[in-house]
């Protein structure tokens, strides 16, 4: 029978639960960064590193595509060797990882090396939400979640900032370099101040299904990014169906395993389903967004990268203020209210987004990003509480795990749906290339290229409202009362 894990002690008072907190908020922070400082780095990396056009994104896909495979099978780990232990390792990995990166030498170096920071990342990020689970009660975790928003979005800040002026003035490599002495600090921090004892629950991993889902994931992942620089073909053809036949052994392989990867039956939990679920669409509509406004202000705008990204700043700063007040909000009426409310406000987020012409005044740009700011501190804060409360604490790392895969899985996605939207109105090819910022547009393209960019935004509106209706339904889940 599973033993509960213990409970994670800081070895005295309130200053260690604080500098408990303060080395969460690093691993937040540390991911986030390399989320944003990428993207500004891809022409770079793609000229450095002469990688193809079609190539480089995944770049940043891989990583994110390691994080939604790892989250549940290193959040299992947690549970069975324990949950600093393996946040430790994800420190270690992602310092490996980044100093790797540093020093690539070509395509498949970038991207595998990536693969690897991605693998610390998971166990950072799979871990983070149990650690905090363990060290708060129910009633004030979603202040402590409202904390970790606020570590993200200033790593999202310090990833444009700091990302762009390394880019601009010194080197792409030193994207990588930063991250060394950052994580080797927080690394160091974590082993003088988080303790755990106590027995570990027995779980075993779920080899088959990480496979598969992974096989699957990239199947459909490769044909969609294909897609969205060449034609339809066998070759396409072959990848999606080949990604689908993987996801539906996946589905068959979850049901019938003993310790499966996605854990079925935590979705029996009342608030469990549409807290996941709305962490999925969530994802899939916002994360496109960070593509989409950059393709606009690079392509009909015709602005530089790093010119581009600092409009976004103002968002990530107002996200970062708001993520603690939202985290309180959720502690104390439940998680329904902030959750929905953040939802709904990014809705209007996005609709200020569809309609940027090509002479809007870049302000306009400003209010909605601030607009998505507080909407998404709203929600993660509230939502990452409400799993987190319905979990067993045996299960912490399970479900930690399961949110992150989630969310994850909607951006992994993100990027390649908007991508096919936003493209309809010209040349595949070309608008790919103005994502990665090797090229600008001009007269009657950039117009049409504008038209595409707000069905994009469009359709993001709608995972969003989808988002928003699933979140409410948790009102009517007794399980959502507030402690």
């Amino acid at each position: 029978m599973n033993q509960p894990a213990a409970p994670l002690r800081p070895s005295t008072g309130t200053s260690h639960t604080g500098l408990a907190m303060v080395v969460v908020m690093t691993g937040v922070l540390i991911t986030a960064v390399d989320t944003t400082i990428v993207v500004l780095a891809l022409p770079e990396i793609e000229r450095g590193l002469r990688i193809a056009l079609s190539s480089v994104i995944w770049v940043v896909i891989g990583y994110l595509l390691v994080i939604t495979l790892l989250s549940t099978q290193v959040g299992r780990l947690g549970d069975m060797f324990g949950r600093v232990r393996m946040y430790e390792a994800g420190f270690a990995i992602f310092i490996l990882g980044s100093l790797a990166c540093a020093l690539a030498w070509n395509e498949a170096a970038i991207i595998g090396f990536r693969v690897l920071q991605g693998i610390g990342g998971a166990f950072v990020t799979a871990n983070s939400g149990a650690v905090i689970a363990d060290l708060y009660p129910p009633e004030r975790r979603g202040r402590a979640y409202g904390y970790n928003a606020v570590g993200w979005s200033l790593g999202a800040i310090l990833g444009i900032v700091v990302g762009g002026i390394m880019v601009t003035y010194i080197s792409w490599r030193w994207i990588f370099w930063i991250n060394v002495p950052i994580g080797a600090g927080a690394l160091l921090l974590a082993v003088r101040v988080l303790h755990e004892k106590g027995d570990r629950a027995r779980r075993r991993l779920d080899p088959a299904g990480m496979i598969t889902l992974g096989l699957g994931l990239f199947g459909v992942l490769w044909a969609m990014t294909k897609l969205a620089t060449s034609s339809f073909d066998s070759t396409i053809i072959g990848y999606l169906a080949g990604g689908v036949v993987a996801l539906i052994a996946f589905v068959l392989i979850e049901r019938r395993h003993p310790s499966p990867m996605l854990d079925l039956s935590l979705l029996a939990i009342p608030t469990m389903t549409p807290s996941l679920l709305a962490s999925l669409l969530q994802g899939l509509a916002n994360f496109a967004t960070l593509f989409l406004v950059i393709m606009y202000l690079q392509g009909p705008r015709e602005l530089s990268p790093i010119h581009a990204s600092l409009l976004l700043v103002p968002g990530y700063m107002v996200g970062s203020a708001v993520g603690p007040f939202g985290g309180r909000l959720a502690d104390r009426h439940g998680a329904v209210l902030p959750a929905t409310i953040g939802l709904g406000v990014q809705v209007i987020a996005l609709f200020v987004y569809a309609h940027l012409a090509l002479h809007s005044g870049l302000w306009m740009v400003v209010v909605a990003s601030v607009i998505n700011g507080t909407g998404a501190s709203g929600f993660f804060p509230a939502n990452s509480a409400a799993v987190m409360k319905a979990s067993p604490p045996q299960v912490f790392g399970i479900a930690s795990g399961m949110l992150r895969t989630f969310a994850n899985v909607g951006m992994v996605f993100s990027f390649a749906v908007a991508i096919l939207i936003a493209s309809r109105s010209i040349s595949k090819h070309l608008a790919f290339a103005i994502f990665v910022g090797t090229r600008s547009l001009h007269g009657h393209l950039a117009v049409a290229f504008t038209t595409g960019l707000h069905s994009a935004f469009y359709a993001s509106m709608v995972f969003m409202v989808v988002a928003a209706l699933l979140s409410a339904t948790r009102a009517r889940k007794t399980a959502d009362k507030p402690a």
